[in-house]
């Protein structure tokens, strides 16, 4: 993004429902962070700067010199649960560099489907990289030999509850690639519901699956301005347990409120 098209960007007015809007998601804020539980649907960015986006939503946040807080990392469209950002610049360095040298710790809930898993922690490691699925269309895929671009990419998971065929599984990727979750659990032959790029079912029991089953359930980070580390928790929201209860399946009560 050019510094022209940023400061048009920060310029874009927001209405008071969107300040509402945003507002609600709000889970945690101190001098330093604000964080919210995002919706899945809300994209946390796009290229157009007049989409309704988390990043456009910052706005509401504004302080009296127009200086907005600042996201410091993603989550992808679909995907709901915690997202960071940094109120002052001096704390969006400080979180940015914590996410580059792998210092903070992320937890997900993913609902796959196939066969039983093995108990205890699962390490998979597979390398990926970038490609064209269609015009407009940027996916991930595991990395070939000779795949220029290619980047290494370590996911470990564990299962949480099970009826033999569909699964919730606690994912805490090790490394940080695009769709990095989705892919490498495809990869392995349990793919997310609701994932249509990564071959998820988009029903279950017949009925449909409304939305990717995947929630970043906790981050565990330096404090930028408080020091030491600071664990932050986004509840699984309604539609999310709708699915898992309609699998059969119970979230334990700790995660259920957010709690571990």
């Amino acid at each position: 993004m050019t510094k022209g098209v940023k400061r048009n960007y920060e310029s874009l007015p927001v209405s008071e429902d969107d300040a509402a809007f945003v507002r609600g998601f709000v889970i945690h804020e101190d001098s330093g962070i604000i964080a919210f539980n995002k919706p899945s649907g809300l994209p946390v960015q796009t290229r157009n700067i007049e989409d309704r986006t988390l990043d456009r939503l910052m706005a509401a946040f504004a302080r009296s010199n127009g200086k907005r807080p600042r996201l410091v990392h993603r989550l992808d469209a679909p995907t709901s649960g915690v997202i960071v950002a940094a109120k002052t610049q001096p704390a969006a360095a400080a979180l940015s560099q914590s996410f580059a040298d792998r210092l903070v710790d992320k937890t997900y809930l993913a609902l796959v489907t196939g066969s039983p898993l093995q108990e205890g922690e699962t390490e998979f490691s597979m390398p990926l990289t970038r490609h064209i699925a269609r015009p407009g269309l940027e996916l991930m895929r595991a990395a070939r030999p000779g795949d220029q671009g290619s980047q290494s990419a370590v996911t470990r998971w564990r299962v949480l509850a099970s009826n033999g065929q569909t699964h919730l599984l606690s994912v805490e990727p090790q490394t940080g690639r695009m769709h990095q979750i989705r892919v490498h659990l495809s990869i392995e032959g349990r793919p997310i519901l609701g994932d249509p790029y990564y071959g998820g079912a988009s029903t279950l029991k017949g009925l449909p699956v409304p939305r990717l089953m995947l929630h970043a359930l906790q981050l565990e980070i330096p404090h930028p301005t408080a020091g030491g580390r600071f664990v932050i928790n986004a509840p699984p929201p309604a539609d999310f347990l709708a699915v898992l209860s309609a699998a059969g399946l119970e979230m334990p009560a700790d995660l259920a409120s957010g709690t571990r």
